[in-house]
């Protein structure tokens, strides 16, 4: 089978491999679709994801695909059923997992990380993380539940209420996400800000948010009673406190440089009496995540701009290829 291996820092190349074997608690699975998302950008280029990638490996984890061989203890899924994969899988063993934050884990494995993911034709998973997808649901759309999952997992952090108003700074993929779930958690009004007219009119027409380009227009201050960070810098991240209302809620989501540090005013976080709370993966909400794009409530379709095939994929996890929204590699299997 073919797979795109990532051989070293900035070196990616597609191989020969063999298919996989199972354990007997593991499912194979045929690959349909996987996502390429900032995390891949950033072990492509050596730094950390969820955990670091130790080359070589194949990357992936947001995939989806269709069951080929499950093993002998597996109860959950069976061949042919149309699966896609929560790639976080948690030790269950360590003072977090034990206090229920299993996104904090000690020992964290992930598919397309630390174990070979859905870059490649065939790869396996433990049961445990498969997941069926419903007949109304695309196997591509379903190669990216983790991601929606981790948008899902900074809302569920989030006290929300109808009344208030949203801010998503952000207008990459998870920040465009974001904006649809707070819309389909009741929020009456949600304002997706980002620097590109082409993702803001497409998000503005299909899904009824307002925006704003924040190379025109500024965000007004104190404003907001809900705030995202989708981007991961300073700048943004300082321009998300100071939109914040009193009483606000600011999730700090947009994954920074790991040197980097942002500029905090004291007295405002006491007199707004500010909320400011980070997010990290996507804890028991895959189940969610898969019925909000079953009802329809949320739909990435709409946000993919590029599908590519493995010889197409380092030009974008390089940053050659450019005005990406969403791109997804066709692998193989069921068709959209």
């Amino acid at each position: 089978m073919k797979a795109l291996v990532l051989q070293g820092i900035k070196d990616l190349a597609v191989q020969e491999y063999d298919v996989p074997e199972i354990n007997p608690d593991e499912v194979l699975i045929h690959t349909a679709y996987a996502g390429i998302c900032g995390t891949d950008k950033a072990l492509y280029a050596g730094l950390p994801g969820s955990a670091s990638a130790v080359p070589p490996i194949v990357l992936g984890h947001e995939n989806s695909g269709v069951v080929a061989k499950v093993g002998d203890a597996v109860t959950n899924v069976k061949v042919g059923d149309r699966v896609t994969v929560d790639p976080n899988i948690y030790c269950g063993q360590c003072k977090y997992c034990r206090t229920s934050r299993p996104e904090l884990c000690e020992h964290l494995d992930a598919v397309g990380v630390t174990r070979d993911g859905g870059f490649e034709e065939y790869f396996t998973a433990p049961a445990k993380v498969v997941y069926q997808v419903p007949d109304n649901v695309s196997l591509k759309a379903a190669a990216v539940v983790e991601p929606i999952s981790c948008a899902m997992h900074g809302v569920d952090l989030l006290t929300t209420h109808p009344y208030q108003k949203a801010l998503v700074l952000g207008d990459g993929f998870e920040g465009q996400l974001f904006a649809q779930i707070l819309k389909a958690r009741g929020i009456h009004e949600v304002t997706l800000a980002g620097r590109s007219d082409e993702k803001l009119t497409n998000n503005r027409e299909h899904f009824g948010v307002k925006t704003i380009n924040t190379t025109k227009e500024e965000i007004l201050a104190d404003a907001f009673d809900i705030v995202v960070e989708a981007v991961g810098l300073p700048q943004t991240q300082e321009q998300c406190l100071a939109a914040a209302a009193k009483g606000a809620q600011v999730l700090m989501f947009g994954v920074g440089n790991p040197d980097a540090k942002f500029s905090v005013n004291t007295y405002d976080v006491f007199k707004k009496q500010l909320t400011i709370q980070g997010a990290f993966i996507n804890p028991y909400t895959f189940e969610d995540s898969i019925a909000l794009l079953a009802s329809g409530k949320v739909d990435p379709l709409p946000l993919f701009s590029h599908e590519l095939a493995f010889n197409e994929v380092e030009d974008f996890v390089s940053g050659k290829l450019g005005k990406v929204s969403k791109a997804v590699v066709k692998v193989g299997g069921e068709e959209a």
